[in-house]
């Protein structure tokens, strides 16, 4: 397979910047399904499945977002960090180092209103009481940022101890409601917790004393009357109290009050009431980190039938946002945990079998299959899932459409002229491809004859169900399997998604990119991926793939340009790039550069080097890279990424887009073209296009024919040389404009003729 791939740090899941107050329903990052390799697959036995390709992944987007529905996550890679608090009231799921999660809550809270920390730091005692207590939410929850002294002095164990001991003295009373200060004493507790987390050195360790008294609390709030209250009111306390029980880290201890909250709830429970239960998931889930959780549970089997009873019972507002489906995935770690495990199988095989794999139900089954297949590994007959992959393709992918004997597209939802626009798009890049690398047709031992592009809907889609249809890890933006090309009947597949971000713009993410690999595959290198890989290939292998995507599409390579006018690589070193030595930017911008450069000066030997690798002569071609050329070429290099770093990168080779269709022969479409324009000196040749909402960049290009043309754009309005948002004047005819976000709607460039023109190809693209 010809890989695109960008590392992927095992950082483990961290908790949440967001007041609990008001927990936001959904707002998961998403996490890896796959964060066991595919090989942690079983290999085919009676109660197995078959083990997977090999398979690496393509970069993710930048911009690919958060989905509002949860994802499993690796329970291994769990930690018990208390959660924090944040001005916006969401809570939130993140991955992050100890220094990235202090930078962003400092930034969320930065907003916050202002509070004098000198109350809770200068004061220990009853003082330290009345000030907590006298204080706006809105202030105890800027403490969650607190460091150094500050830190100490608010939340050493005496001071925490002091306002726990002042809970349990509330809670005896506790009328329901906040008019006792019971939701801002929770909340300091709650901020002590965090900070002392993330600043156990500065705050000081947290022991017995603070123990005895923070179970004493929460002991007396749970058993006040009034904490049972279905309001509003006592909502918003109860929410935050739920919380503190996974900040003390006392989940063990009150697992009597998580089975109250799921037994007692109704759909009718809104606001702070639904918040508190959701809570409850926080609680469950990072409860499967403590011992004394796993051991409370397997002493009380009624807490796994609790919770099953809970989603069984409120299954009509499953939609993948909703706290059932949240808390209902945390059902999966019963069967991911030794102690638990019994317990927890006859509960996900019926859950698994009882709703539907696709649809509003979809993340909560497909979550909890991901549990029984990676933590309850060779059980799939038992759980019956072992023939899932084949029985979800027809219910996922319900389009499958035939471009040619060699293309054939498998998507969720792509609609007849998108499906015409794709094929269009990979014919053309063959001949652009081929155009490039001037192969003499398909290596020795090749059998991948056909591509299959697999299409889900959006990334979030991708990830529910690529990694149990095709064993891939979906941390990133897609997988290429190349397989064993030597192998009859193999089949090449490239498994992608739609960017949903995009839209109403339509583009499938990384579609070009890794059409370029099935091509470099069959065409430039012999054998399998891992054949391709004894020696370093990397530099070639992404940056032709980087090459061809963005010349064929002719979209500005911004990125790139600017990594050139850094000159941070030489060339001889970039010959030496793997995935394992490379970050991304070195592996894709720096791979670009390397492959432009040597294609536009060294085209002899690409020549030589793609000879070598077609025969799989893997050490004569590092010969070629590191002795032949060596470091001959550097200092040209250096120069040559100065010009790119500035703009001036050379001529890239031109794909010629098909003509246009609309009868009006003034109006452009996305990727077509008009020949023969013209226009005597002086006058103008008119022109528009309809661009849907969501583009990015628009790009008009002039070429050929005799003459000199001028280009000028206007968006809304007709353009002319006195009215125009942008304009490319050179001489002749060779013209370029790049929009920049665009409006969406009839926008209209024109030709000028400085000189009476005629014969020139007038084209327009955009993304």
């Amino acid at each position: 397979m010809r890989p695109s791939r960008i590392a992927k740090a095992g950082a483990r899941r961290l908790p949440a910047l967001g007041v609990a107050f008001f927990l936001a329903l959904g707002l998961f990052a998403p996490q890896a399904h796959a964060a066991d390799t595919p090989a942690a697959r079983p290999s085919t036995t009676p109660t197995g499945k078959a083990a997977a390709p090999h398979s690496v992944p393509v970069p993710k987007s930048p911009d690919t977002p958060k989905d509002a529905r949860p994802l499993a996550a690796d329970q291994q890679a769990k930690a018990t960090a208390p959660t924090a608090a944040s001005a916006t009231g969401a809570g939130l799921d993140a991955k992050a180092d100890k220094a990235d999660k202090a930078d962003k809550a400092a930034r969320q809270l930065a907003a916050a209103p202002a509070c004098d920390v000198s109350a809770f730091t200068g004061n220990t005692g009853a003082a330290l009481v009345q000030r907590v207590k006298a204080a706006g939410l809105d202030c105890v929850n800027t403490l969650f940022t607190l460091t150094g002294n500050d830190a100490k002095a608010a939340f050493n164990e005496a001071q925490m101890a002091t306002v726990a001991n002042a809970l349990r003295d509330v809670s005896a009373a506790y009328p329901g409601d906040d008019s006792t200060s019971a939701g801002q004493l929770v909340l300091f507790l709650r901020a002590g917790y965090y900070v002392q987390w993330y600043n156990p050195d500065v705050v000081g360790p947290y022991g017995a004393t603070l123990q005895t008294a923070v179970r004493g609390a929460l002991d007396g709030f749970f058993a006040a009357p009034h904490s049972k209250d279905v309001t509003e009111a006592n909502g918003a306390t109860l929410a935050e109290a739920v919380t503190l029980i996974d900040s003390a880290q006392e989940n063990a201890r009150y697992t009597g009050v998580v089975k109250r909250l799921l037994t007692d709830y109704t759909g009718s429970w809104t606001g702070s009431m639904a918040t508190a239960v959701a809570n409850t998931k926080t609680v469950i889930e990072r409860g499967f980190d403590l011992p004394a959780f796993t051991a409370a549970l397997q002493a009380d089997p009624s807490f796994a039938t609790t919770m099953a009873s809970f989603v069984t019972r409120n299954s009509s507002q499953l939609n993948g946002s909703d706290l059932v489906t949240s808390i209902g995935i945390q059902i999966g770690n019963l069967v991911a945990n030794d102690a638990t495990r019994a317990q927890g199988r006859p509960i996900v095989k019926d859950l698994v079998n009882r709703y539907p794999l696709v649809g509003a139900t979809a993340p909560l089954t497909m979550n909890l299959v991901w549990f029984a297949e990676k933590k309850d590994t060779g059980n799939c007959a038992y759980y019956g899932t072992c023939d899932l992959p084949t029985r979800l393709v027809p219910l996922v992918l319900t389009v499958d459409h035939t471009c040619n004997a060699n293309l054939r597209i498998r998507a969720q939802d792509m609609t007849a002229q998108q499906l015409a626009d794709t094929c269009t798009s990979l014919i053309n890049e063959d001949q652009f491809f081929h155009k490039v690398v001037k192969d003499n047709g398909p290596v020795a031992n090749d059998n991948n004859t056909s591509l299959e592009v697999v299409v889900f809907d959006d990334y979030y889609d991708y990830s529910l169900y690529a990694w149990e249809m095709y064993g891939i890890a979906v941390d990133n933006g897609g997988m290429y399997e190349e397989g064993d090309p030597a192998k009859p009947g193999n089949q090449a597949r490239f498994i992608a998604h739609e960017a949903d971000w995009l839209r109403p713009a339509f583009q499938i993410w990384n579609l070009n990119h890794e059409y370029t690999h099935y091509l470099d595959g069959r065409y430039d290198f012999y054998g399998d991926f891992d054949a391709g890989m004894t020696t370093p290939t990397v530099w070639w292998v992404e940056g032709l793939a980087e090459y061809i995507s963005y010349s064929y599409r002719g979209v500005h390579y911004d990125d790139a340009v600017a990594q050139a006018a850094k000159g941070t690589y030489a060339l001889s070193t970039l010959f030496d790039n793997t995935y394992d030595n490379s970050d991304s930017t070195k592996v894709y911008n720096w791979g670009y550069l390397a492959v432009r450069y040597m294609l536009q000066s060294h085209p002899q030997d690409v020549d030589a080097l793609l000879a070598k690798y077609r025969v799989g002569d893997w050490n004569g071609a590092r010969t070629l890279l590191k002795t032949t050329i060596g470091t001959r070429y550097d200092a040209d290099f250096a120069t040559w990424l100065k010009a790119c770093g500035a703009d001036n990168c050379g001529s890239l080779p031109t794909s010629q887009a098909p003509l246009c269709t609309a009868g009006d022969t003034r109006q452009y479409d996305k990727n077509c073209r008009r020949d023969g324009v013209a226009a005597t000196t002086g006058n103008y040749s008119y022109s528009f296009l309809n661009l849907p909402a969501g583009v990015k960049q628009l790009t008009i290009t002039t070429t050929g024919g005799t003459g000199n043309a001028d280009l000028y754009y206007n968006g809304g309005a007709w353009a002319t040389t006195g009215s125009n948002l942008a304009k490319s004047t050179n001489a002749g005819n060779g013209e370029t404009l790049t929009i920049t976000n665009p409006p969406s709607g009839w926008v209209y460039f024109s030709l000028y003729a400085q000189q009476g023109f005629g014969g020139v190809t007038v084209t327009t693209t955009y993304n």
